[in-house]
């Protein structure tokens, strides 16, 4: 049985007001030619499909023409909803597209999942999938697991504190976890069946590595979820984090990433899919393979002089597309003409500044000042003030991100100040 993990595509996405339409249809074409030469049983795409809940109709037309494609290889395509999509999007062509060999699970359904574990029955709504191998048999059970909203899986109470409030949300999805988990292991063992049992999700787990394309997902005040939360699945198919990694040194457990650099501080990273391989139910290998750079992008740092000098690479370069731009400008005093002066510097030049910002210079105050300091004179306040003085929260939603992050702060210090309210 062989796997293929991505998530994160964001169709639809504006990039700084340019379409990303040519880089995911280059993606789409790519990994079509990736099934096909490796024998692909099943595509996971583990959330995210839109980058909006009202995706423009170019992004709709590549989802389902990706549909019918896909179907015409004999590979199944399970579809999960994620904290950008709509469900109802998902849902209005979910029954048609099933035709074609497609699963879209686009919301979390946990009365069918109660009632699948009281009744033992056979079919635990559409969260339980048999996937079939090459042979038309079930190679693997799949928990397929969607962005998890909170109205699905817990009601809050009146007079709950914080820390209440992250428990019970963080025991609520690991109870749904392991309720569908429960679920295929029923199926597994009244079918008789050696395959592996497989789980995805769409959420940020504890310790893993953002990127600034990420958008905070506030599950209620559940921040992270627990890796150690997971069942024991043979591999756990995540989505929502856009750098591919392992999650908990699990080698199973895994961000696939996204699969085209949705900010410019992710072209460090190689984008890539995983392809999960099993001989029963007995995994044999977890394999990325690396997606190629569909838009050429970079970002250039430094001053006016170096660069003036790094642009010089792009003199004699005629890619088939202009190079999109970061260019981030260290200066000591404010230049009104920054813009004017990086215009004049790239006017002949086959590339196009996206952004352009002014290096921060915050951390280098802020590091000059804390020599003067000990932390003796410093309250917890203070010490947190500081450290917000390092980021930036620029726009009316990271200023809303950073009300939630003070707010939290002070509820956490009040219970730690005062445990005999807390307790």
């Amino acid at each position: 049985m062989k796997i293929l993990h991505t998530s994160d595509w964001h169709l639809g996405q504006s990039f700084f007001t340019k379409s990303r339409k040519a880089e995911h249809q280059a993606f789409l074409d790519w990994l079509l030619e990736q099934i096909a030469a490796n024998g692909i049983d099943a595509v996971i795409v583990a959330g995210d499909i839109f980058d909006t809940g009202t995706p423009p109709s170019y992004a709709r037309e590549m989802y389902n023409q990706f549909i019918v494609a896909i179907s015409q290889l004999g590979c199944t395509l399970v579809v999960l909803g994620g904290n950008h999509d709509s469900v109802s999007t998902l849902n209005e062509s979910k029954e048609l597209v099933a035709c074609l060999n497609t699963h879209v699970v686009a919301s979390v359904v946990t009365n069918e999942v109660s009632n699948f574990v009281a009744e033992n029955s056979e079919q635990a709504g559409n969260q339980i999938i048999e996937l079939s191998n090459s042979r038309g048999e079930t190679g693997a059970i799949l928990c397929a697991i969607p962005f998890i909203r909170p109205r699905d899986v817990i009601q809050s109470s009146a007079g709950e504190s914080g820390t209440e409030k992250r428990q019970a949300l963080g025991s609520a999805i690991k109870q749904h976890y392991h309720q569908l988990y429960q679920a295929a292991l029923n199926i597994r063992d009244e079918k008789q069946l050696s395959v592996p049992i497989i789980a995805t999700g769409h959420l940020t787990a504890l310790g893993v590595s953002q990127s600034d394309s990420v958008r905070d997902i506030y599950i209620g005040t559940l921040e992270g979820f627990a890796a150690d939360g997971f069942p024991p699945a043979d591999y756990i198919a995540l989505g929502h984090i856009h750098r591919p990694q392992i999650v908990a040194k699990s080698d199973h457990i895994r961000y696939s990433g996204s699969p085209i650099p949705l900010s410019f501080d992710e072209l460090k990273t190689v984008k890539q899919v995983m392809k999960v391989e099993f001989d029963g139910s007995d995994r044999t290998g977890i394999t990325p393979i690396e997606i190629p750079r569909f838009q050429p992008m970079a970002v250039l740092k430094g001053d006016l002089g170096a660069i003036e000098t790094q642009l010089k690479q792009y003199e004699n370069s005629l890619p088939e597309m202009p190079v999109w731009l970061c260019i981030e400008v260290e200066i000591q005093d404010y230049l009104s003409d920054l813009q004017q002066r990086i215009q004049t510097m790239t006017e002949h030049l086959n590339v196009e500044v996206l952004q352009l910002r002014r290096s921060r210079n915050k951390a280098q105050q802020a590091l000059t000042q804390v020599e003067r300091e000990t932390l003796a004179e410093l309250t917890p306040h203070d010490v947190f003030a500081k450290r917000l003085e390092l980021e930036t929260f620029d726009g009316e939603k990271e200023q809303a991100r950073l009300g939630r992050i003070k707010q939290q702060f002070r509820e956490i210090l009040s219970e730690v100040e005062n445990p005999e309210q807390s307790a």
